[in-house]
């Protein structure tokens, strides 16, 4: 979309590195919130929907790393870490838990508005799935909603999440052990509620399910052409 600006919180607690980000990227047509914490940075999330976050690693109080840990689960949006020149083992830990890129400090402000643009640009091409079609259902990831025939269905972040992974990988088998991983949880019966609910937004009769099927022992598969 050419209107399409993208909202970007900027996480770091040197003030004068946030300053100049947002100055960059406000420059260069960007929406920009900050934070000076992570903990301030996790009100924010909890509240906005952000299409991409900038965030530092060695912070005071929770590092960038902690926050990563604690919300890569909750959200779905790309993560830039800016690190240290010598912290690879950062960097490597960040990619490894959830991290899409990262940029050592100091850094070039047009290196990070290149590596911003390019997460966006992937972002905008997995988009094409997020919103799909089948029989008389409708699945829009993007304002969280199933619309099925006329009636609209509210869907969380968690449900999200799981469909988004399995849109993405239709006719793939996933155990209770992939989805716990991929939704941070570890009951298997609450991912099993999770599923039910999904079924009941989406199957025209739940308890005999077309599309979002059980294979007994193996888990659960998305069927949809």
């Amino acid at each position: 979309m050419n209107d399409f600006i993208a909202h970007i919180l900027v996480v770091d607690d040197d003030d004068g590195i946030r300053s100049l980000v947002k100055k960059f990227l406000n420059n260069n047509n960007f929406l920009v919130t900050t934070s000076s914490s992570a903990e301030n940075a996790e009100e924010k999330i909890a509240i906005i929907k952000f299409d991409l976050i900038v965030l530092d690693v060695m912070m005071s109080g929770k590092s960038g790393l902690d926050f990563i840990k604690n919300n890569k689960s909750k959200i779905d949006t790309p993560i830039i870490l800016l690190t240290a020149k010598g912290e690879a083992e950062d960097r490597v830990g960040g990619l490894e838990i959830g991290a899409d890129d990262y940029l050592p400090k100091p850094f070039d402000p047009k290196e990070l508005i290149l590596r911003i643009k390019n997460i966006l640009n992937k972002t905008k091409k997995n988009d094409l799935k997020r919103i799909i079609e089948f029989d008389n259902i409708k699945i829009n990831l993007n304002k969280l909603l199933i619309i099925k025939k006329e009636n609209e269905f509210k869907i969380n972040n968690t449900e999200k999440i799981i469909l988004k992974k399995m849109i993405n990988n239709p006719g793939k088998t996933f155990s209770r052990e992939d989805i716990g991983k991929l939704i941070a949880i570890d009951k298997e019966r609450s991912i099993d509620v999770i599923i039910t609910r999904l079924r009941k937004k989406i199957e025209t009769d739940p308890k005999n399910p077309k599309y979002l099927q059980t294979l007994r022992g193996v888990g659960y598969v998305l069927w949809i052409e």
